[in-house]
């Protein structure tokens, strides 16, 4: 690291857990995000911020002014702009030394196994359940580890998984792939800040994984209720009926 960068990461070079060579693994880490809307945003900023080294977005959507009341990463002015480009343009404007691949598709099939195959750690900030699980399925495929977020209403909820790690369980595990629509904000509604808590987890648990430090949320699911300001943790466990990961 240069004299620069040293003081960049100053705050978290102070940290017993980090250290110097903490944050070269940083430097050198490699994170997908998918989505870059309430809960990529925020997740993509702290990842930045950190130090991550590389960091690949994919979203196919453009900005909406809808979308300004939550999506940190976007300006009244980048309304009408794809929302990676927007992204990229603030990430970038926090950290230049950051290589941010911003791609302006929809990731699945062989681009998404390929591009699950290079991270370190994928976020799954995506916001309809075909995608979830589309993830997932490339996560368990390539032995990736991933961290998942949602939000909806005053509610959040944060996981991670590590296939063939720790007999983790999968996102199928909790959830079973049936056809039904999860919900969203578009039809349910959101409060801001939840966006932001639950993006801010999915960032703190990558780095987490990627400096191996602390115990990740790995077998657990992490609860908001954000109008009593209520935390739950659910245990998970693998079902050995998994069609994903059995």
């Amino acid at each position: 690291m240069n004299d620069q960068q040293l003081l960049r990461y100053s705050r978290q070079i102070m940290l017993p857990q980090v250290d110097i060579s903490g944050q070269e693994k940083l430097l050198q880490a490699k994170i997908l995000i998918v989505g870059a809307g309430g809960l990529g945003c925020p997740a993509a900023i702290y990842l930045t911020a950190s130090g991550v080294g590389q960091i690949t977005i994919y979203d196919d959507d453009k900005v909406d002014l809808s979308n300004i009341q939550r999506q940190i990463a976007h300006y009244t002015d980048d309304v009408g702009t794809e929302k990676v480009i927007s992204t990229l343009e603030t990430l970038k404007k926090i950290n230049p030394d950051v290589i941010v691949n911003a791609k302006n598709q929809r990731l699945t099939g062989k681009l998404l196994e390929n591009e699950v195959a290079l991270a370190d750690v994928v976020l799954d900030c995506s916001d309809n359940f075909s995608t979830r699980f589309e993830i997932n399925r490339a996560c368990v495929n390539q032995k990736t580890p991933l961290v998942s977020g949602a939000a909806i209403r005053f509610e959040g909820q944060v996981s991670v998984f590590t296939p063939g790690i720790n007999n983790s369980p999968c996102y199928n595990c909790l959830y079973s792939d049936n056809g039904e629509e999860m919900q969203n904000c578009a039809t349910n509604g959101v409060i801001a800040p939840i966006t932001g808590i639950i993006g801010s987890i999915q960032a703190l648990e990558a780095l987490k994984m990627v400096l191996k430090i602390g115990e990740t949320l790995t077998g657990k699911l992490l609860l908001l209720d954000g109008l009593t300001m209520e935390w739950q943790t659910m245990r998970l466990k693998k079902n050995p009926s998994c069609p994903t990961c059995k």
